[in-house]
């Protein structure tokens, strides 16, 4: 059977994100420090974060699979309530079975962003395969879509959007989001940082 790429979305029940390149624009900066071991710093884009709120109050979960292992990366799946956090995956369908068994899905509901060919045993197989506008072009030629922005700046909103009004629930979760009343909204929001 043939799947238009709205069905595609519409299916979509959880969305899974690498992390660098995608949810951040690649740079990892190391600042070394007096005993020999460094601070990681990363930037990720504000408008991904609240993405990820109107995401989980349109009704998805989410996830992140990556291959390093960060400490930001868990700070801010933390602030984030991101339901799967993934890292150190090098093989990355290990942890997405992980992920369908916990969710008692098929791979037909899985979305995933990626950006490097890391990601392409994952991307191969989903229901939904997506690529930032910076990703390397096997990921793209991979891809059912491709996000109008790059990584880190906004590429991950631009997924979450894109499903979300395939669905046709984005501008009612935007005005649920915004309702000061809704007590669901503000149970999936995201947390006000670490700091």
């Amino acid at each position: 059977m043939f799947l238009t790429l709205n069905d595609r979305a519409r299916r979509v029940k959880v969305l899974l994100f690498d992390v660098d390149g995608v949810l951040t624009n690649g740079d990892i900066t190391i600042i070394p420090g007096a005993d020999g071991k460094g601070t990681e710093v990363k930037s990720f884009s504000a408008h991904d974060g609240m993405g990820i709120s109107l995401a989980r109050l349109g009704g998805l979960k989410i996830g992140f699979v990556t291959k390093r292992n960060s400490q930001v990366v868990a700070i801010r799946a933390r602030d984030l309530k991101i339901d799967h956090v993934y890292q150190g995956q090098s093989h990355k369908m290990e942890a997405v079975n992980q992920i369908l068994a916990a969710e008692n899905c098929t791979l037909d509901e899985l979305a995933y962003v990626g950006d490097d060919i890391i990601d392409l045993p994952v991307m191969r197989v989903v229901g939904l395969a997506i690529a930032t506008a910076n990703a390397r072009p096997q990921v793209k030629a991979a891809a059912h879509y491709v996000t109008p922005l790059n990584g880190g700046q906004g590429a991950g909103r631009d997924a979450i959007d894109f499903i979300l009004n395939e669905r046709g629930v984005l501008e009612s979760t935007i005005e649920e989001y915004l309702d000061p009343e809704s007590t669901e909204s503000r149970r999936v929001d995201i947390g006000a940082g670490n700091m």
